[in-house]
């Protein structure tokens, strides 16, 4: 039968039970999708023709199709893949990354222990010695040994979930470093076949200004034997040699900035400028990827890792609403004590003592402190919403403008295709009107300028054709989802598997 006492302490324990299945503060969603249906305004080509080396190569877009894992493959380059695998291994940005997540990994093992009762033993033994003298009794002076044991435990009852919050935003900050760790990848990936690429570049550019030079050091013998011969001026003759001074000149800029990006590919891949990273790169050893899969716009939200660690921010923010909140609230806990005090040993019969008991603080005079701390809490929320729009919109750009600019390029790299070879073979006429005496060298001066710019510009576009295609497989997520999940090396997780 309940007691009118019981019965209260029923009802409060029931009311204490119901409440603990609550947690203040807002119940984060995830936000739901954009809806748009495509990147542009004017609609995409089914696909782009690009003249290149003297080949027609199709690229198609694929719209709804999946991007792999490892797109980096689909270059054909068994150098390039080499260098990205390493790189995966040695990189120490791309370790550190690995490390911050692991770090948010232990901090998610910190908040879970919270719902755990904390407990301290202890064990003492003192002498102390009692002076009756001071209290008129010297009979009663002695010296004891005095043995004491204490065991105390206490449990904090997380009625208003501030705990569960504080355990929620945990997780969140865990998973934005597991989106930030993808994001790390993507771009090592993506900075190795671009890096590849620019080398390639570069040697390329090389290659044509040291063609053109050659051309140049024949037209100057020619004009120098015609100098002797009194067909041409010495004004001629010094022209073609500043031009050719200048060509040369190109040279040293050049290799420096091929010199730059292996030093730039020796850093990603851990090492040291002056180490050696394996075969040179050229634009003829890479295959431009006949197919271009293109996420649909309502799958960018889940597959760019920089949108997916925004929303974890955002839900973290959103947990800290409700620890704010709760800290508002009263916090209520177990205690329990039990232990033993006596002159004879520690837990000799007779000596124990015990105390059980719940507790409730409630902050006082803090009410004007904690109401502005919720606030900071829903202006940070605030902050991460529109922040998570922001990263949104600037991801749709970065799409569309690399939509553009593969179409944009292979209209450039066609024309600039066309342009080489009217410009070689206009140089090749000049140059036997010229030797024969049909045109004075005004004439062959325009036809070697136009020559050289047409071949660098031929150049660097074939490399734009090639940097852009990275740049949409980096826009659209890179495929991380189709690999392993990311983990810190060495740990193994329940679900290993997206």
């Amino acid at each position: 039968m309940l007691t009118p006492g019981s019965k209260t302490s029923a009802f409060s324990l029931a009311t204490l039970l119901l409440l603990a299945g609550c947690a203040v503060g807002p119940d984060f969603h995830t936000p739901p999708a954009p809806k748009t249906n495509a990147y542009t305004k004017k609609p995409l080509p089914e696909n782009v023709t690009v003249n290149e080396n003297g080949k027609k190569v199709v690229q198609t877009f694929r719209p709804g199709s999946d991007i792999p894992g490892e797109w980096w493959t689909l270059f054909h380059s068994r150098a390039l893949n080499g260098l990205v695998e390493e790189a995966l291994k040695s990189n120490p940005n791309f370790k550190a990354a690995e490390q911050s997540l692991l770090q948010a990994m232990e901090n998610v093992g910190v908040g879970e222990g919270s719902f755990l009762p904390s407990g301290t033993a202890s064990l003492s033994t003192t002498q102390q010695y009692f002076n009756g003298a001071a209290f008129g009794a010297p009979f009663l002076s002695n010296l004891f040994t005095l043995n004491t044991g204490n065991v105390s435990v206490s449990y904090t009852l997380d009625i208003f979930g501030g705990i569960r919050r504080q355990l929620e935003s945990l997780k969140a900050q865990a998973e934005y470093q597991r989106y930030q760790l993808e994001a790390a990848y993507l771009t090592l990936t993506s900075n190795i076949v671009l890096t590849a690429i620019q080398e390639a570049s570069y040697r390329a550019q090389i290659a044509a200004t040291q063609q053109i030079v050659n051309v140049l050091d024949r037209e100057l013998s020619i004009v120098r034997h015609q100098y002797d011969l009194g067909y041409a001026s010495r004004t001629a003759v010094l022209t073609q040699e500043t031009i050719l001074y200048q060509e040369k000149a190109l040279l040293p800029a050049l290799e420096k900035q091929l010199a730059f990006e292996k030093h730039q590919m020796a850093v990603y891949l851990g090492r040291f400028p002056n180490e050696k990273i394996g075969d040179d790169f050229r634009l003829d050893e890479l295959s431009l990827p006949k197919q271009l899969p293109l996420s649909l716009p309502s799958e960018l939200v889940e597959h760019r890792p920089d949108i997916r660690a925004a929303e974890e921010q955002l839900h973290s923010a959103s947990a800290q609403i409700g620890v704010a909140t709760a800290n508002m609230l009263p916090q209520v806990s177990l205690t329990g004590n039990y232990g033993s005090e006596s002159i004879e040993g520690y837990f000799s019969p007779g000596s124990q003592f015990w105390a059980w008991g719940p507790s409730v603080s409630n902050p006082l005079f803090q009410e004007f402190t904690l109401y502005h701390q919720k606030k900071a809490a829903i202006a940070a929320f605030r902050k991460a919403k529109d922040q998570y729009k922001n990263t949104i919109l600037q991801a749709f750009q970065n799409v569309a403008n690399t939509l553009r600019s593969i179409q944009s390029d292979a209209e450039i790299l066609n024309v600039q295709t066309s342009a080489e070879k009217a410009a070689q073979e206009s140089l090749h006429i000049a140059e036997h009107q010229f030797t024969i005496g049909a045109i004075g060298y005004p004439d062959l001066y325009n036809a070697q300028r136009t020559y050289q710019q047409a071949l660098i510009n031929l150049v660097q576009a074939r490399a734009n054709q090639f940097s852009d295609t990275v740049a949409l497989f980096q826009a659209l997520g890179g495929g991380w989802w189709n690999l392993p999940r990311a983990t810190p090396k060495g740990v193994k997780l329940a679900n290993a598997t997206r």
